[in-house]
This record gives structure tokens, C-alpha cells and sequence, in this order.
């Protein structure tokens, strides 16, 4: 019989499964209550794929200092050390840009890979990238590496969320998933950190983008050991490219590999669930571009594509623009440092992303989402008076940036790539996650982009009021759209959701 060429090694082994159900109705009645599952086996699977996110925030921490270490012209080791604006913005934003075209690439092959495949081949240029910039000869070379590891984020980024979501347990699933945030998080402060180190060592731009080869090497093995996405073995196989019962034996195999032994008897369930939702695709039907903006998938576009350029659009990156002028005008000691205050500001997201991953599967999606953008509302208010009326009183300043941080960590942060991973149907769940993805980096770029001639043309203060009103939007948006997706399978949240 014909077997995937994702089958994890131990494939081959004899099962005792069922036939295929002839459900035309997924059975969605208490098969998550009785889900097991191991927790120390179901951390391990997804440590691999959070190394993506581990890479895209070590890449954002490190590159702050590695600019400061290039353009040094006793300190960079180099010749062509005397960049211009243009050149440093292809510098800082090469990686951003490397995402776009990860995220295009993404669209168009991630159902063909699978999800394990694309992590190994975001693992792999990750490796290259790093490497390249390390030992750059020249700018243009040094541009190259960056885009190269760039399209390993974009690749990252859509896959982690979409196979940590796929293998996941229900019950903990957004707490996985949110902890990819905390992965983010860290790798921004690890980035800080070793920036800080390296920063005053001759050529150590080279050093802060090499560091991160090693860790691309382990992904890359980590999710070469682990088997593929068991939704995406179905769906392939309900779509004609493998064997449907061969494939449900390895379905429930990955799973009990992912989950532990004890998950066998709900595995054989949770698979016949997956099988049922599926029953209404035929061999030749093939998922179109057409079909994303139509029915569920529409729904869940809307719903995905909203939350990360909400994500974007409310200020994140301009806000923590202010960071260090804010704190030094409040007379705090290390202020006058930028990278103290960055390694400051990132221990202060990292904790409260944690505190995010212990009550997102408690409280749910929809009061975190409204809670904290409700905070942020408040924050992104009390900056704006700040720099239009209340300039003396820079405690102002400081509460309304510690705010924002730590509302947007429990909120729009974690939650936002949480959601897309959960919400789209799973024949269209690549390419739907792919138009989110992109969505969310070619919003970050143009709030980057646009952010230094709008502060220029309207003030500081006048921009946060409009990021504030934006922020309402938002509210208002996330109340009559997004909906509670806590403690459903998968296939229950297409069921009842979409």
C-alpha cells in the first residue's frame, strides 16, 4: 500500500485500528473530555518547532546591537563599515523582508511539504542564513544572509503554530501555542543579552548571528525525529495521495508517539473524528485559491487576518520606540543605556507572556483579548497625553508603557498567532494561515515604514491617539467577531464556529 513520504520510522508496525467511519457528521459529543495524553510527552514535540519562534525574537534582539557593532569603525572589523540610511534599513529590515517571501512561499507549498517538512526547511535556512551573515565578505552578501534567514522566519512562523496546533492536546493546546510567544519573547531577551556581551568585541556582529546556527541545527534533527502532523496525514489521504486506512494507522501511531502510550484509545477516537469532519471531501477535490473566501474559510479569515493586523496596526513596534527616552526622562538609572532598557523591557514581556500561558486554557481566548485590548486603549491614551499635555509628569509615561507591554503580552501577542493556528478549516488551513501570516509581516512592515514620517508630520502624541482610537476599533472587533474556541477540538471549533 502507499505510504507517505512523511511517516515517521516506526510506520511499519502492526495495528489494531479500525475501519473508517462513513460519517457524514463529525462526532463531535465529549471525545476531547476523555482525551489522554502525557504531559512530559507532550511537551518534548513541541520544544522543536518553538525554536522557530526562538530564532525570529533572537533575530530582533540581536540585530539592534549588531548594528551598533557594524557601524563601529574601530570595533567592526570591516572596511565597509560606513553605512548609509538606506543600507542600515536594508540591514534591520532584510530578515522582515526575507518573512514576505517566506510567507509567499509558505501559500503555495505548505500543503504539498506538510508541516514537518517546512520546519526542517525553516531549520535549514535559518542554518544558511546565519551562517551567511556571519561571514559576510561585503554588504550585499551580508543583505543576502539576512534575507535568507528572513524567508526561514516566514516559513517558521506559519508552520510551528499549525503543527503544534495539529498535535496538540485539546486541553492544553493554548497553552502550547502561546508558549511559541514566550519562545518569541525569549529569544528577544537572549538576543538583548548577547548583543550587550558581544557589542564591545572586534567583529562581534559577526558572533551575535552566528550564535543562532547551533540552535537551527537542533530544530532542524528535533523535527527530523518527530513525526508528521497526523490532521495533515488524513487530509492528504482523504485527498487521494495515500492509502486512507494505511494512513489512519499512522495517524494514531504519531499520536501516541506525541502524546504517550496511555493516549491510545482516544487517539483511535480523535482520528475518527478528524476522519468524519473530512468525509465530505472527494479525491478530486482539490482545495482552490477561490475557496479561501468563501464559506467557513472567509469566516475564518476574517477572524485570523483581523487579529494580526490589529496585532500590528495598534502600535506595538512605535510604542517601543519610546522605550528608552521615556525611562530616561523618568531619571531611572540605566536609562541612558538603550540596551539595558530593551533587556528591562524584554524580562517584563517574557514574564508576562508567562503568566498569559498559565490562564489562557483557564479564562479562555475571548476575555484575555478584551481585557488586555482594553488596557492597551487606556495605555495607548495615557502616552498620547503625555506627549501632548502632560510632559512634566513622566510617571505618566513610564505606567503607560509598562501597560502596554504587559497588556499586549496577554493579549494581542500570544493570542493572535494562537487563534490562527486554531481557527481555519483544516483542507484549507496552509493556505488560509499563510494569507495571516503575510498579513501580519506586511503590516509590521508598513507600520515601521510609515511610523518615522507620521511621528514627523502629526507629533509623538497625536500618533498614539490615533494607535488609541485604532485600539478601540480593535475592541470592537474582537467583541462581535472572534469567538471563544477554549477547551473545543479542532473540528469542533469548524463545526460550531465557522
Amino acid at each position: 500500500m502507499a505510504s507517505d513520504p512523511e511517516q515517521p520510522s516506526f510506520a511499519k508496525e502492526e495495528s489494531s485500528s479500525g475501519e473508517v467511519g462513513s460519517a457524514r457528521e463529525p462526532l463531535l459529543v465529549g471525545v476531547h473530555d476523555s482525551e489522554s495524553y502525557s504531559v512530559s510527552a507532550a511537551i518534548l514535540p513541541f520544544l522543536f518547532p518553538a525554536l522557530g519562534g526562538l530564532l525570529f525574537g533572537y533575530d530582533i534582539g540581536a540585530t539592534s546591537s549588531a548594528t551598533m557593532s557594524i557601524e563601529s569603525s574601530t570595533l567592526s572589523g570591516i572596511s565597509w563599515y560606513n553605512l548609509s540610511s538606506v543600507e542600515i534599513g536594508l540591514l534591520t529590515s532584510g530578515s522582515l523582508y526575507g518573512a514576505l517571501i517566506g510567507s509567499v512561499l509558505a501559500f503555495n507549498v505548505a500543503d504539498f511539504l506538510g508541516r514537518k517538512r517546512e520546519l526542517i526547511l525553516a531549520a535549514l535556512l535559518y542554518f544558511v542564513g546565519a551562517l551567511v551573515t556571519a561571514f559576510a565578505p561585503d554588504f550585499p552578501v551580508l543583505v543576502l544572509g539576512r534575507l535568507i534567514y528572513g524567508i526561514g522566519i516566514g516559513l517558521a512562523m506559519h508552520a510551528a503554530p499549525m503543527y503544534i496546533a495539529e498535535t496538540a492536546p485539546t486541553p492544553i493546546r493554548g497553552q502550547l501555542i502561546s508558549l511559541k510567544e514566550f519562545f518569541i519573547v525569549l529569544g528577544m531577551v537572549a538576543g538583548y543579552g548577547i548583543g550587550s556581551l558581544f557589542v564591545v568585541t572586534l567583529a562581534g556582529w559577526r558572533y551575535m548571528y552566528g550564535v543562532s546556527s547551533p540552535i537551527a541545527i537542533i530544530m532542524g534533527l528535533g523535527m527530523w525525529w518527530l513525526p508528521a502532523s497526523p490532521r495533515w496525514l488524513l487530509l492528504r489521504a482523504v485527498q487521494g495521495k495515500g492509502d486512507v486506512q494505511n494512513s489512519k494507522d499512522i495517524a494514531i501511531r504519531s499520536l501516541c508517539q506525541l502524546r504517550g502510550e496511555a493516549s491510545g484509545d482516544s487517539a483511535h477516537r480523535e482520528v475518527d473524528e478528524i476522519l468524519a469532519e473530512l468525509s465530505y471531501i472527494g479525491k478530486e477535490k482539490e482545495a482552490t485559491f477561490g475557496e479561501l473566501f468563501q464559506g467557513k474559510c472567509l469566516k475564518a479569515l476574517w477572524i485570523g487576518a483581523g487579529l494580526v493586523l490589529f496585532q500590528q496596526i495598534t502600535g506595538q513596534p512605535s510604542v517601543l520606540y519610546y522605550a528608552a527616552s521615556i525611562f530616561q526622562s523618568a531619571g531611572f538609572s540605566g536609562a541612558s543605556d538603550a540596551t539595558r532598557v530593551s533587556i528591562l523591557l524584554g524580562a517584563f514581556k517574557l514574564i508576562m507572556t508567562g503568566v498569559a500561558v498559565l490562564i489562557i486554557d483557564k479564562l479562555g481566548r475571548r476575555p484575555l483579548l478584551l481585557g488586555g485590548v482594553s488596557g492597551i486603549v487606556i495605555s495607548l491614551f495615557l502616552l498620547g497625553s503625555y506627549y501632548v499635555f502632560l510632559d512634566n509628569s513622566p510617571v505618566i509615561a513610564v505606567v503607560g508603557l509598562l501597560l502596554y507591554v504587559g497588556c499586549y503580552q496577554i493579549s494581542f501577542g500570544p493570542i493572535g498567532w494562537l487563534m490562527i493556528a486554531e481557527i481555519f478549516p483544516l483542507r484549507l488551513r496552509g493556505r488560509g494561515l499563510g494569507i495571516a501570516v503575510l498579513v501580519n509581516f506586511v503590516a509590521n512592515a508598513l507600520v515601521t515604514f510609515a511610523f518615522s514620517p507620521l511621528k514627523e508630520l502629526l507629533g509623538a502624541g497625536i500618533l498614539f491617539y490615533i494607535f488609541c482610537v485604532i485600539a478601540v476599533a480593535s475592541l470592537a472587533f474582537i467583541y462581535l467577531v472572534v469567538p471563544e474556541t477554549k477547551g473545543l477540538t479542532l473540528e469542533e471549533i469548524e463545526a460550531k464556529c465557522l
